[in-house]
């Protein structure tokens, strides 16, 4: 499994031939996109994609019912290639087993309505790798990466912390980060680093472009 970091909540994921990016947005670069046999969108806010980065590549995007409404009004010439998913539907893309899990987006307040969010759990060679979206609902069951959001307007630093220790994964990289500057950002490492490495919880946070990674041996595993 080769997987790349991009801007703020987008990771691209390649294994054996198959190419899944999943929430590509207006803070991700566009080259995240380029070559994508399948694209997974969590959800609508335009952090998480846009129609410009759903032309990059010709590739099949599975998402839920309210993108696929927003991109009927929006790019109509790509609904062709949108298909529907819901929460327990699992499918394949070439060896990357898809799973989607839950269906809404944390609470941003409560005088808002709650839009719809599901994220995806992904078996890549036998490595479980989940992406929540913008949700604090876990996956249900053990995961061995998380892509765990650092910041937002709907979330304060002790839920990024209480989320990444519920799920428990033994690594837990840092996404959605454009909310914050570059010292916030470093608060934030700082915090989730004093909960997690105690529970033997790898955190690390990548800069754009960068590859995740192979995690060290128990014995030798360090923090970034």
């Amino acid at each position: 499994m080769r997987l790349t970091k991009f801007g703020h909540s987008c990771v691209r994921i390649e294994h054996e031939g198959t190419t899944v990016v999943l929430d590509p947005g207006a803070f991700t670069e566009p080259e995240a996109v380029d070559g994508a046999d399948l694209v997974l969108v969590t959800h609508l806010h335009p952090d998480h994609w846009t129609p410009d980065q759903l032309r990059r590549a010709d590739a099949p995007v599975r998402t839920i019912a309210q993108v696929a409404d927003a991109v009927a009004e929006q790019a109509p010439d790509l609904l062709e290639r949108v298909t529907v998913v819901a929460p327990g539907e699992r499918f394949a893309a070439g060896a990357i087993d898809v799973e989607v899990v839950n269906d809404k987006h944390a609470v941003i307040h409560p005088d808002y309505p709650r839009p719809d969010n599901s994220g995806f759990r992904l078996d890549v060679g036998g490595t479980s790798v989940f992406h929540p979206g913008d949700s604090l609902d876990g996956p249900g069951r053990p995961v061995d990466l998380l892509l765990a959001p650092v910041s937002a307007p709907w979330m304060k630093i002790s839920e990024a912390i209480d989320f990444a220790l519920a799920v428990g994964a033994p690594r837990n990289l840092a996404i959605h980060d454009k909310v914050y500057s570059d010292l916030a950002l470093g608060m934030a490492d700082t915090h989730l680093s004093t909960f997690l490495t105690p529970r033997e919880q790898e955190y690390l946070r990548l800069p754009d472009g960068a590859v995740l990674p192979c995690p060290s041996p128990p014995a030798e595993r360090s923090l970034s």
